[in-house]
């Protein structure tokens, strides 16, 4: 199974009924492809979408309906379009149960960095800053490593999105839960051993008596 298959299908059994839940840029936006079935979660884009849904097939997509990345996408029967300014009020009023977001490095302090590289040309913050303080629950949806190196690190290296912890990281390896005692590795995926896990992690991880095996098919 492609790695970011495994991480977006794992980030879907987090979602519950009734939610409202932010997909971030790239990544997270195919959360909304696995839902389990029959479960119903009001995705919102941070562009003016309430009721997202996957970008429908053969040809159909809409030039006017994007994410907030430029990404086509489809809507739900009774979806709304509002403005920059409520869809704001929705996020810093904390009215969303999830954000979904990608990364570029967490810390073993729960730290998220994924707004920018210093010296490189990337789109900028948007609304990853709102997002980690507005938001009851944070997912950080990436993969482990990148270029060889962990992107789970001791401290992070790059500039923070908040000092905020975040509430779940989910990699193509592993769940990793962020405590105030430091990260707890809670599942691996299908295959993975814990040894694997901690040698592709430079952060150090708490390991329970029992590791659980993500629940995906």
């Amino acid at each position: 199974m492609d790695e970011k298959v495994v991480i977006a299908k794992r980030v879907a059994l987090e979602m519950k009924e009734g939610s409202l839940v932010n997909l971030g840029i790239g990544l997270p936006t195919t959360v909304a492809n696995y839902l389990p079935a029959g479960l119903q979660v009001f995705f919102q884009s941070e562009n003016g979408i309430v009721g997202l849904a996957p970008a429908p097939e053969g040809g159909l997509t809409d030039p006017n309906l994007t994410d907030a990345g430029g990404g086509f996408v489809g809507a739900i029967p009774g979806a709304a379009s509002i403005d920059s300014s409520v869809s704001f009020g929705l996020i810093r009023g904390g009215h969303l149960d999830v954000t979904v977001l990608g990364g570029l490095e967490v810390d073993e302090l729960g730290h998220l960095a994924n707004w920018t590289v210093p010296g490189k040309m990337i789109p900028g913050m948007g609304g990853a800053m709102d997002l980690v303080s507005g938001a009851k629950q944070v997912i950080v949806a990436m993969q482990h490593s990148a270029k060889g190196k962990s992107k789970i690190l001791k401290r992070c290296t790059l500039p923070l999105t908040s000092v905020r912890r975040v509430s779940l990281i989910v990699t193509e390896l592993a769940v990793l839960e962020p405590t105030e005692a430091g990260l707890v590795l809670k599942e691996t995926a299908p295959g993975v051993t814990v040894e694997q896990v901690v040698a592709a992690t430079e952060a150090t991880l708490i390991i329970p008596e029992k590791v659980g095996v993500m629940p995906i098919a």
